[in-house]
């Protein structure tokens, strides 16, 4: 699949499973799939400099266009060159459309068939944001990939209110693509549909008719079981275009990427990784440590021994326990660092194993 110097291309697909692999080419670079994006909401991936960021094996990183929209407002960026040039990051950038943050974190929302109204987190000022809206905020923040406005709703949400918000969705998504006007960015469609796995699929076969270069699996990781979330990406997935790359919307323990990759996910993100490392924890393996045990205060290992990373190789769990509990800005950088490291090792590894 080839659009406006977008393309995407599956390059190996295992033989006994739906994962696959392959490459995203964007105007920044190529990104090589399955991928894990690095959430930098506002402009950055919190406690790490780009530099260390693109070091660890990332290609292409998440911001977010309803916070930057409100602070510190698109014209600043536009001023400084773009998203691009603003943080620093010359890889790829995708900016969500902001329509989870307006429900998660907007005050007195008001959905009508024009757009959200809501009170701003910051401030409480009035904002609308309508598909053509976020169109033109993330035009102008000029990441490589935009995703259309799309209504995310809770769980659970009983069957009227869901098949309202999936035919909603799609007239929205309608209207973001007859705005979308910027040739040097994709536009990706999302699919909703709540619990309701036949939903879903009517969401997922209305979003391939409308020929998205890519296409997101939006709803989840709002509260729903983990079975539950992986009985509809199976019963979704099939209806989407196998060319074109899928996208797991805020799925990014280790568990549930290499279940998801399995079922042909190509695409994910999460605060988990650096949201967990502020939480003073780590991954070692598929297991969560907290390092503010107690256990650890006089551990002289590695955080994990069979880790590669900066952090593993040079300090030891006593040493990171200590700056934890002291509460020293360190700390949470090293932990970052090695669960960042873990994903991006992660990523690499099941490349690796659907190529051979």
């Amino acid at each position: 699949m080839t659009s406006n110097g977008f393309s995407f291309e599956v390059t190996a697909l295992d033989r006994k499973t739906g994962a696959r692999a392959g490459v995203l080419r964007t105007p920044h670079g190529e990104v090589r799939t399955p991928c894990f994006m690095p959430v930098a909401t506002q402009a950055t991936v919190k406690a790490m400099r780009p530099d260390e960021v693109s070091d660890l094996g990332f290609d292409m990183v998440l911001a977010n266009a309803y916070h930057l929209m409100l602070r510190p407002g698109i014209e600043v960026i536009e001023r400084a060159g773009g998203l691009h040039r603003f943080m620093g990051w010359d890889g790829g950038i995708l900016t969500d459309s902001g329509g989870y943050q307006v429900f998660s974190l907007g005050k007195d929302v008001k959905i009508t068939a024009e757009g959200a109204s809501f009170r701003s987190h910051l401030d409480g000022s009035l904002v609308f944001l309508s598909p053509e809206e976020s169109m033109r905020v993330q035009s102008a923040l000029g990441a490589d990939i935009a995703m259309a406005l799309d209504e995310c709703l809770p769980y659970p949400a009983d069957r009227a209110r869901t098949e309202r918000s999936v035919s909603l969705n799609l007239d929205w998504t309608r209207r973001c693509l007859s705005s979308h006007d910027n040739p040097r960015q994709a536009l990706f469609g999302i699919v909703q549909g709540g619990a309701y796995a036949d939903l879903r699929r009517r969401s997922a076969t209305a979003m391939a008719e409308l020929d998205f270069p890519g296409y997101a699996l939006g709803g989840f990781s709002v509260g729903e079981p983990r079975e539950m979330t992986l009985e509809l990406i199976d019963a979704t997935i099939e209806n989407l275009s196998s060319d074109r790359p899928r996208y797991l919307m805020g799925v990014g323990d280790p568990e549930g990427i290499n279940a998801s990759v399995a079922l042909g996910v190509d695409m994910f993100d999460s605060v988990l990784p650096t949201r967990t490392a502020r939480n003073a924890s780590a991954w070692i393996g598929s297991e969560r440590v907290n390092l503010r045990n107690a256990a650890f205060a006089n551990d002289d290992g590695p955080l994990d021994p069979a880790c590669g990373c900066y952090t593993c190789k040079r300090f030891t769990r006593a040493y990171l326990r200590h700056l934890v509990t002291a509460k020293e800005i360190l700390g949470f950088h090293l932990l970052t660092v090695h669960n960042l490291y873990a994903l991006s090792a992660l990523m690499r590894e099941l490349r690796a194993s659907i190529e051979s």
